[in-house]
């Protein structure tokens, strides 16, 4: 029978190669899974660059999508004016920018300009590594499709990033629309999380949780699915730019729930059109996964031995104990460019803590039972 990487190796051929057990015999897999990392790490500084460009409002300066040409950057003053003169028929510039001269124009070029090139770095470096993994053989049986299933992921996210800048020429505008916004992040953390997700599974194929585990699983797979559902929920904050209101911890004006809850209509254009709203379901998602983590933390600690899973655990209450000082202070702070750069990349390191706790509290596979022919 033909030995599946994807599953623990077989004891006798682990203890053969002088490998620990559940690590993939031989060096395909873990080659394609360190280049999955690579890729995944490119989208994790990727969505850090977009958290830059938008607080500092850059993503509209560039207002042709030119995927193939727009790789070179202005290199005479003919172009420069040329894409100045185009960016200053845009609402932003008429209605927040206006006389701020090309000088002031290059300061915002050059960040979306970097933005759009990193894009077409991860293209580049996942495309690449596909096509030589792919001729020379070299992937593990069974994840051709979903490796293609990224690819095409990849694509998709260039078009809704474009669709989202789109939105920001529209008249009245200075901002993208905070459902594109929401939407080009959220693809963004799928496919960050399928990488990861995808090359841990190449690097660690066991399943060995103890029963004693499941409440722990349970309990950081709340906590995970907390975390996603409050960067969401940021993303509206950014889109709508709540932070910048509401600057007290832990109450907001005085009060536990802000007034004005739900002062628009219909109830549910509260939750990403609504200043208050936004910002006190960011604040409630985050505590609640803050929670969540120490439960989770306390739990492993008494119902997981001294092991990778339990380190693992630890390292998740961790980091979405750092996110959440970092969310307090970016708040109290007014959401300055570099500590709301640091808060978004953060919560893509939540994430990576949640998603390795919860691979490494995997259940073991029920034993197949033998088939009994009447």
């Amino acid at each position: 029978m033909p030995f599946d990487l994807r599953s623990p190796a077989p004891a006798d051929n682990v203890q053969a190669a002088g490998l620990p057990h559940g690590h993939p015999i031989g060096g395909t897999p873990r080659a394609v899974a360190f280049w999955l990392l690579g890729v995944a790490g490119l989208v994790w500084i990727m969505v850090a660059i977009g958290g830059a460009t938008r607080l500092t409002g850059s993503g509209l300066s560039i207002m042709e999508w030119a995927p193939l040409s727009g790789i070179l950057p202005p290199l005479s003053d003919a172009e420069w004016n040329r894409l100045y003169d185009l960016y200053r028929t845009v609402p932003q510039y008429q209605l927040q920018n206006a006389g701020f001269g090309m000088e002031g124009f290059k300061e915002i070029f050059w960040l979306e300009w970097i933005h759009r090139q990193w894009g077409r770095l991860i293209g580049l470096a996942y495309a690449a590594g596909l096509v030589w993994f792919w001729v020379r053989g070299r992937i593990p049986a069974g994840y051709k499709p979903a490796l293609l299933g990224l690819l095409a992921l990849g694509g998709l996210q260039g078009a809704i990033g474009w669709y989202m800048v789109a939105s920001g020429f529209e008249a009245g505008r200075t901002e993208v629309s905070p459902y594109r916004l929401v939407i080009h992040l959220g693809l963004a953390l799928v496919i960050y999380c399928a990488l990861l997700w995808t090359a841990l599974g190449l690097l660690r194929p066991g399943r060995d949780a103890p029963a004693a585990a499941r409440p722990v699983r349970r309990m950081v797979q709340v906590t995970f699915w907390c975390v996603a559902a409050a960067m969401l929920a940021g993303g509206f904050v950014a889109g709508i730019r709540a932070g910048f209101s509401y600057n007290t911890f832990p109450l907001m004006d005085g009060r536990l729930v802000p007034e004005g809850y739900l002062d628009l209509a219909p109830w549910w254009k509260n939750a990403t059109a609504n200043i208050a709203a936004v910002q006190f379901n960011h604040r409630l998602l985050a505590t609640l996964a803050g929670l969540v983590a120490v439960g989770a933390v306390w739990a492993a600690f008494r119902r997981l031995p001294d092991g990778f899973a339990r380190r693992a655990v630890i390292g998740l209450g961790l980091a979405v104990a750092l996110q959440y000082a970092l969310g307090v202070a970016t708040l109290l702070y007014v959401v300055p460019v570099g500590l709301g750069t640091l808060h978004q990349a953060t919560a893509v390191l939540v994430l990576t803590a949640g998603l390795i706790a919860l691979h490494a509290l995997r259940p073991a596979a029920a034993p197949s039972q033998p088939r009994t022919d009447a």
